[in-house]
C-alpha cells in the first residue's frame, strides 16, 4: 500500500476551520481522504463542502473517526475542544485512535495534553506547521512532528499529503520547541528585513528594487521572497497577526529562560512586536513591522504598485 492509498483509507476529522485548518483539510480532501470538519462557527466551515469535506454539527460526531486533527489558536482552545464538556475525548466509550495537534503551544502544555490523551487510550502526535494558507495551497507547507514512532508512522501519509516536508524530531513534545524556535526566527528576520528595507528606501532606493536584489542574492530566501509583495505594495492582508506572533515570542522567551539560553536579538524584537500590538493594528499581518520601522525613521511609505512574484507558484 502506498502513502496515498494509506492516506485515503483513514477517516479523518478536523477541528478548526480557520485559514490554516481550512487549507489543510482541503488538501486532504482533494487527495481523496474522507474529511469531516467541525468549527465553532459552522458557517465558516460550510465552504469546505465545495472541496469534498463533510461538516459536522458537533465535535462528538468525530469520535468514531480514525484520526482527528486540531488547528486552533491557543492552549486553552486545544484543551477545550479535546477535554471540555462536549469535547472530543469527553466520552470514555468513544474516541478516535489518534489526535494530531497542529497548534503552537508550549512543550509543557503539550506534554500534559499528551498524558491526558494516553490515559484515554488515544495516541497523540504534536505536529506544528510552518507556513500559511497560501503556502498550504501551493504545496509548500513544512511540518515538524513528535510523538510515539508507531503513531507517527500511522499518520505520516496524511502529513505528507498536507505538506511538502515532514520532519520527525523525537518521541516526546520536541516538535513544539522546534516550532517556537522557528517563529522566533520568523519575527527576528522580518524585523531585520524591515530595517534594511527602510534604510535602502530612505537612501533613495525603491523597495521593489532593493528587495529584488536581496532575493536574488545569497541572503534571499523563500521567506523574504514571499514577504516581498507585502513590503512593496503595503498589502497587510493577514496571514499571521501581531497578537499570534507575540504569543509565540512569549513562549519562546519563556523556553529560553528555562534552558538558560540568552536571546538578545529575540528579546529586542519582542519589544517591537509588542509595539505592533500596541498600535492597535492587531487584525493586520505582522508585516506592519515595516510601517513601525518607517515611522521611527521619519519615512512616509506609499504603495509602489508593482507586480511582484511571491515565489510560491503552486503544485
Amino acid at each position: 500500500m502506498n502513502s496515498e492509498e494509506s492516506s485515503q483509507q483513514q477517516a479523518v476529522g478536523w477541528i478548526g476551520a480557520g485559514r490554516m485548518g481550512a487549507a489543510m483539510a482541503t488538501r486532504l480532501a482533494a487527495a481523496g481522504t474522507q474529511v469531516t470538519v467541525w468549527n465553532r462557527t459552522r458557517a465558516k466551515a460550510e465552504p469546505l463542502t465545495g472541496h469534498g469535506c463533510t461538516i459536522a454539527d458537533h465535535i462528538a460526531d468525530l469520535r468514531t473517526l480514525d484520526v482527528v486533527f486540531t488547528t486552533v489558536s491557543t492552549q486553552a482552545d486545544v484543551e477545550q475542544v479535546l477535554f471540555g464538556a462536549d469535547g472530543l475525548l469527553a466520552d470514555e466509550k468513544s474516541a478516535p485512535a489518534v489526535v494530531v495537534d497542529c497548534s503552537t503551544v508550549s512543550t509543557e502544555s503539550s506534554a500534559a495534553i499528551r498524558a491526558a490523551c494516553e490515559l484515554r487510550g488515544v495516541g497523540f502526535l504534536a505536529a506544528p506547521v510552518s507556513g500559511n494558507a497560501k503556502v498550504v495551497a501551493a504545496g509548500g507547507l513544512s511540518i515538524a512532528a513528535s510523538g510515539p514512532p508507531e503513531v507517527y508512522e500511522r499518520v505520516a501519509p496524511l502529513l505528507r499529503t498536507i505538506g511538502k516536508s515532514v520532519t520527525y524530531v523525537g518521541v516526546g513534545d520536541a516538535a513544539r520547541l522546534v516550532k517556537i524556535c522557528h517563529n522566533l526566527f520568523l519575527g527576528v528576520v522580518t524585523q531585520s528585513m524591515a530595517e534594511v528595507t527602510v534604510l535602502a528606501e530612505k537612501g533613495g532606493v525603491s523597495r521593489a528594487a532593493f528587495l529584488d536584489f536581496l532575493n536574488s542574492s545569497v541572503m534571499g530566501s523563500i521567506f523574504t521572497r514571499y514577504k516581498t509583495p507585502a513590503f512593496v505594495n503595503l498589502d497587510y492582508t493577514p496571514t499571521f497577526t501581531p497578537i499570534l506572533l507575540r504569543k509565540d515570542f512569549d513562549l519562546g522567551l519563556d523556553a529560553a529562560r528555562r534552558c538558560e539560553v540568552p536571546m538578545p536579538l529575540a528579546t529586542a524584537t519582542a519589544q517591537l512586536v509588542q509595539a505592533s500590538v500596541g498600535s492597535g493594528r492587531v487584525h493586520e499581518d505582522f508585516a506592519i513591522l515595516l510601517d513601525l520601522q518607517a515611522e521611527n525613521s521619519a519615512l512616509e511609505l506609499k504603495p509602489e504598485n508593482v507586480t511582484v512574484d511571491d515565489g510560491l507558484g503552486g503544485d
